[in-house]
């Protein structure tokens, strides 16, 4: 059976690189992913997967930061445009570009959920004919917008686990679901929209990947360690303008009270139980010399080693803004609710899971190196998926594989070797014959 399906994984590589390319070259962000969604529910559907949709597997009060409805019709047309499949798309309003294949064997077993991640990055892909995709004619065609990160892979995959799951089929049991999950970038509610309508609930085992990681060809880490919790944050001051020569003492400076912020919250204290982060990536504030800004923009993030330290962090960030607000006797609104555009939490692997990993790539034998390990030194907001499903009893795994990455990750210059599709797609599929 093991040589059947990695067989069958590399005659499927064809089919993934396929769609690799076709989704690199219509990348779109978190909750547009429109074309994208569309395309993966229509071949889940011909594949014979029970094909869920939208409002069927998605909470839209968890989405957090979704463009406003003209900018989704905006992004919705130019889907249509680039060849989307119609008949999905309104199902989709809204944003709720989430898509999940059951298969249901008919026979007694465990119920295996497999996420991948399907969103691009606000970054210009480079024309250097030196750049992979710019040479062989699958760059990115929408301007600004690229998959830098490997999640057109990782969706690419997923088609290929689904075409190698219907080779298979009569030598399966129990049920597997193949979650196709917008909006992991900037961790937006992509998986806790999921979550929240119990897709998971019933799940035996929880299993996703990364591509990447490390710049090394074909290299298996059966773990992927140093999930960082974190949550982001757009904050809003508002104060007073006023002519700053004429009348100064009558203003009340955003800018002013967003500056002072910034600078204390890089004196938050370290944790003595790990590691902690803050950044402020975007400060927006004034108009001309001669105003008193009234307004100020702050966006920013808050990580931390566990989920704990990263809630030190929150509460000494909201600490802090308070006080800026008061001292320059300007307003700021903190409503969680309002300002938190983002978070994720910490989570591990399930220890059989990565031991039955190893053994499996061992015995398979077509990676160029197995490891451990490898710590991914950001956030992920599948550790949302792992903890559900552990919380229920069952277990979860994240894995990670090195492609010979020619950039690294959220680089203009990002590409990937294909040669690892199928060598996932061969990992999963043995993953799921074996798994009990």
């Amino acid at each position: 059976m093991t040589e059947k399906i990695v067989k069958t994984a590399e005659d499927l590589q064809d089919l993934m690189v396929h769609f690799r390319r076709e989704f690199h070259e219509f990348p779109e962000l978190s909750w547009t992913e429109f074309r994208t969604a569309s395309r993966v529910a229509i071949n889940l559907e011909s594949m014979g997967f029970k094909t869920l949709v939208g409002e069927e597997i998605m909470c839209g009060s968890l989405m957090k930061n979704v463009p406003p409805a003209h900018e989704l019709e905006l992004q919705m047309e130019r889907a249509k445009a680039q060849g989307a499949e119609l008949p999905y798309l309104d199902r989709m309003k809204g944003g709720k570009t989430g898509v999940v294949g059951i298969l249901e064997t008919g026979k007694p077993g465990p119920v295996i959920a497999i996420r991948f991640d399907m969103d691009a990055l606000p970054i210009i892909e480079s024309d250097s004919s030196k750049h992979f995709p710019a040479r062989e004619g699958f760059r990115s065609r929408n301007e600004g917008l690229m998959h830098s990160c490997g999640h057109d892979g990782h969706t690419a995959i997923g088609m290929g686990v689904a075409a190698l799951l219907t080779k298979i089929r009569d030598e399966l049991k129990g049920t597997i679901k193949l979650i196709f999950q917008p909006a992991e970038e900037g961790v937006q509610g992509g998986a806790t929209s999921i979550i929240k309508m119990g897709v998971v609930d019933d799940a035996d085992y929880m299993l996703s990947f990364h591509l990447g990681m490390a710049p090394l060809p074909a290299t298996l880490f059966c773990e992927t360690t140093g999930f960082l919790a974190t949550t982001k944050f757009d904050i809003n001051f508002i104060g007073k303008s006023a002519h700053s020569g004429a009348n100064p003492e009558d203003g009340k400076s955003a800018l002013l009270a967003a500056a002072a912020a910034t600078m204390a919250m890089q004196g938050i204290y370290r944790h003595s139980a790990g590691a902690s982060r803050i950044s402020v990536g975007v400060f927006n504030s004034g108009t001309a010399s001669n105003i008193v800004p009234d307004r100020a923009f702050l966006e920013l993030e808050t990580r931390g080693e566990t989920t704990e330290i990263n809630d030190f962090m929150k509460r000494e960030v909201y600490r802090i803004l308070e006080g800026a607000a008061r001292m320059y006797d300007c307003e700021v609104d903190l409503r969680p609710e309002v300002v938190e555009t983002g978070e994720a939490i910490s989570a591990e692997s399930d220890p059989e899971l990565v031991a039955l990993t190893k053994e499996i790539a061992e015995e398979l034998d077509i990676f160029d190196a197995i490891e451990d390990s490898v710590s991914i030194g950001g956030s992920e907001d599948y550790t949302y998926f792992m903890e559900r499903v552990q919380q229920k009893g069952g277990k979860a795994l994240h894995f990670s594989v090195a492609a010979d990455l020619k950039a690294k990750h959220h680089n203009e210059l990002f590409d990937f070797s294909e040669d690892v599709l199928w060598k996932i797609a061969a990992l999963l599929g043995v993953m799921i014959v074996r798994l009990k």
